[in-house]
């Protein structure tokens, strides 16, 4: 039978010494079995006579079949939104306990992944979103969020001012801490803690979930996953747009944020039997006895 993964790319958390040893073990498992092993140059920098190809994340498009990413869920979001465009399939393998996109343990890797690469695998699609920074009706910043896009204060005391539109139409004026627009990925994360609902990840969906609101009836909001959603900012004085807390850039007076629904879907491989709620019960600890 012919493998769908020939060229596998490992990632590991960047600058964690403790990943080498099983990012080099799952290496020479890959290739005991057949598997060409391409490691990132990032990762690479941190292991000692690495027999295998170096290649920067950005130039595996076309080169790579399978990515697995050895850390964590912020390691994982990093990776996923560099590596979207491509299209190349992730699988996320955790240092700790379970993670909500890294459902792979150390312990067992190498047995799952042997399962993956015969074709025994759970595909799921993950949406991202695309933000474009406008200042005076011109682009002047972009990025993806495989979690959220999230506007806030800075190093101010003072709530910010905005307005929200959808597909055009005036929702409304809000005075807060700020606001987050958040997949159903991120539905788990800095949402989950402002009080936003969670969001099965299969659903077609962006949640927009305001942070410490003035107004109590200021409440989350879902909208449908190909909503235009225009966020215009009355008072910035130290204000931040962040990208999965990843990345960030700093707005002005009347920069309008427009956020969407990213065109390409983030592809994740989990083993056979994956369960979301069993990976909620895990992480919100819902299956401890009272």
């Amino acid at each position: 039978m012919e493998r769908s993964f020939k060229t596998v790319a490992l990632i590991g958390k960047y600058k964690t010494p403790a990943i080498a040893e099983p990012l080099l073990r799952l290496a020479s498992f890959l290739a005991d079995n057949g598997v060409t092993v391409v490691v990132d140059n990032l990762t690479a920098e941190h292991l000692k006579d690495n027999p295998y190809r170096v290649l920067a994340l950005e130039n595996m498009g076309g080169m790579v079949d399978l990515a697995v990413v050895l850390g964590g869920d912020g390691t994982m979001l990093n990776i996923a939104r560099t590596l979207v465009p491509f299209k190349i399939p992730l699988v996320g393998v955790n240092q700790g306990r379970l993670g909500f996109l890294t459902d792979l343990s150390i312990d067992s890797m190498q047995q799952s992944i042997a399962a993956m690469l015969k074709g025994e695998f759970v595909t799921e699609q993950r949406m991202l979103l695309a933000t474009r920074v406008l200042r005076n009706g011109e682009e002047i910043f972009s990025s993806q969020a495989f979690n959220e896009v999230a506007v806030h204060r800075s190093n101010v005391s003072s709530m910010i001012e905005f307005e929200v539109r959808i597909n055009g139409e005036y929702l409304y004026n809000q005075r807060a801490d700020g606001l987050i627009v958040a997949t159903p990925t991120g539905s788990t994360a800095y949402a989950l803690s402002a009080g936003g609902p969670i969001v099965h990840p299969s659903l077609n969906v962006i949640s927009l979930v305001p942070v410490c609101p003035h107004t109590l009836s200021n409440r989350p909001i879902v909208v449908g996953g190909e909503s235009v959603i225009e966020i215009l900012m009355h008072r910035t004085e130290d204000v931040r747009v962040r990208f999965d807390s990843h990345t960030y850039f700093d707005l002005h007076l009347h920069d309008t944020l427009m956020v969407t629904r990213y065109p390409d879907p983030v592809c994740l491989l989990h083993p056979v039997g994956h369960s979301y709620y069993h990976t909620l019960r895990e992480k919100l600890l819902w299956n401890k006895t009272l």
